[in-house]
């Protein structure tokens, strides 16, 4: 089983990067790009004798401890297979 884990900025959070990629694509000539946040994918491979709600359990426990700073980022993940 693999879980895809997306980690992104809060929205009341200051982006830095993605005011810098933002200005870079309308100075590019994209003035259709209202707004960009730049986050992180993980992609975790819990091999094939996990059980689907062990597999949530242990990404939820993975991403509070450690893959995301839950003061200034939220996260939200999906499992296959």
């Amino acid at each position: 089983m693999k879980a895809k884990v997306v980690v992104m900025p809060k929205k009341d959070v200051l982006d830095p990067q993605g005011k810098a990629v933002s200005g870079a694509l309308h100075a590019l000539g994209h003035n259709g790009v209202a707004d960009v946040r730049i986050g992180k994918l993980i992609v975790l491979d819990l091999g094939d004798s996990i059980s689907r709600e062990h597999a949530e359990s242990q990404v939820r426990q993975m991403c509070e401890a450690l893959l995301a700073n839950t003061v200034i980022e939220e996260y939200s993940f999906e499992l296959e297979g």
